[in-house]
């Protein structure tokens, strides 16, 4: 089972949109697949509640209960965990670390997120485990350029050590939208640039954690 904890200390980065949208798009990939919600604003929770389709188990925990929570799961036969892990206290996030198998860092093109997320990846180096830096909330392309805020957070993140992400989550309104339903950006807006963005995101996701070099590693899709 391949566990995925994703991070932000910055409120509003966009981690608990990322964290369902994974969860689903999982799930949709016949992974069998849990979101622990260890954010004690149960947002992931909200959105999940408002699903009427079958999706991935939800469980509502607090940070203590997730390493019982990982090893009921990897018992039960889940191919997938992914925590959605609050903004604050260190320790409740420091757990989250320790559990995963990569830490998914989400981050917005502005200083006070940059900032931030350069301490968490420091975190996720001192306890050894795996990284990526996902920009989210990104400005479109104007023209086919890239935004100067983006380019500038992507060389700024540069210097965390911590690799990003090849794919980006621009600032969408269908990522509120089907967030709102319970449901993935894939699922609402199928052939949308956002649906796009979630789907080359996992695939990458997968591509890091190849199936068949352990139990903990996920399953190809």
């Amino acid at each position: 089972m391949k566990t995925l904890a994703v991070i932000s200390r910055k409120g509003g980065a966009g981690k608990t949109t990322l964290s369902v949208n994974l969860a689903i798009t999982a799930h949709l990939a016949g992974l069998k697949t849990m979101i622990a919600d260890i954010d004690p604003q149960r947002s992931a929770t909200d959105a999940l509640k408002a699903r009427v389709a079958p999706g991935p188990t939800l469980m509502e925990i607090n940070a203590g209960k997730l390493f019982q929570t990982k090893a009921t799961a990897g018992y039960s036969g889940y191919d997938c965990l992914i925590v959605d892990t609050p903004a604050a206290p260190d320790t409740d996030v420091l757990q989250a670390v320790q559990c995963a198998d990569l830490c998914v860092l989400v981050c917005r093109p502005t200083f006070l997120d940059i900032a931030s997320i350069a301490r968490s990846a420091e975190a996720v180096r001192r306890l050894g485990k795996k990284g990526l830096i996902v920009l989210s909330q990104a400005p479109p392309r104007r023209n086919g350029e890239e935004p100067l805020s983006v380019l500038k957070a992507a060389e700024a993140l540069r210097f965390t050590g911590m690799p990003m992400a090849p794919v980006g989550l621009r600032a969408r309104a269908a990522f509120q939208q089907s967030m709102a339903h319970g449901r993935s950006v894939c699922e609402w807006e199928p052939s949308s640039a956002a649906s796009q963005e979630i789907q080359r995101l996992w695939d990458h996701l997968e591509t890091l954690a190849p199936s068949g070099q352990s139990d903990l590693y996920l399953r190809a899709n």
